[in-house]
């Protein structure tokens, strides 16, 4: 029996989203046109419009899913923290995009911020998007440093901005200068300054 509208729905989204995850990572945003996507995902550009207006939406949908995944592995990472640990270790593991895919998933997040600076209303959209990791980066961190007795110094959502941006702009150094270059070290510091034992 074919299936209904409702069941293929969940269907097409993902054939979209894989589509243009593949097609934004080969060809950069960009140069991918939503012809491309539809075509390598075997469907009509009709199914495109049905489940999102543009490519700035498929986008936004892929930055969710990432975020989700994300959050969860630094969740698991903020539970595994014990007494007298780093409280960010394991957590910059996790971040660092040490893998091929996230490194581009790096390129192309830093290629849409680009472009989403250029249009405020886009830029709009795309910063509640970050907010909401944002948010979920703080409780992480509120969980990992409670964890080993430490608290930080500074409102620990303005932490996990500041490690949002060492993150960032180290793996753009590393994507420049390559896999010998390593700067991870770094970040222990940004968590020494700004972190101090809970005494009492």
């Amino acid at each position: 029996m074919p299936k209904s509208p409702t069941k293929r729905r969940p269907l097409t989204r993902a054939a979209l989203t894989e589509s243009a995850w593949a097609l934004f990572t080969e060809k950069g945003f960009h140069t991918t046109s939503i012809s491309d996507i539809v075509e390598r995902a075997g469907l009509t550009r009709g199914a495109f419009y049905s489940n999102y207006r543009d490519k700035e939406e498929i986008f936004l949908a892929l930055y969710d899913a990432h975020a989700d995944r994300l959050l969860a592995d630094l969740r698991d990472a903020a539970a595994q923290v014990k007494p007298g640990d780093n409280p960010i270790d394991e957590i910059q593991h996790r971040m660092a995009g040490r893998t091929d895919e996230e490194r581009r998933w790096f390129l192309l997040s830093m290629e849409f911020t680009l472009h989403a600076a250029r249009h405020p209303e886009l830029a709009a959209q795309l910063a509640a998007h970050e907010d909401q990791v944002t948010q979920g980066l703080t409780e992480v961190l509120t969980e990992a440093l409670t964890r080993t007795g430490r608290r930080s110094t500074i409102p620990v959502t303005d932490l996990a901005r500041l490690l949002t941006a060492v993150f960032e702009g180290l793996t753009a150094l590393q994507l420049i200068h390559g896999p010998a270059y390593d700067a991870q070290h770094l970040t222990p510091h940004l968590i020494s300054a700004l972190t101090e034992p809970v005494t009492g």
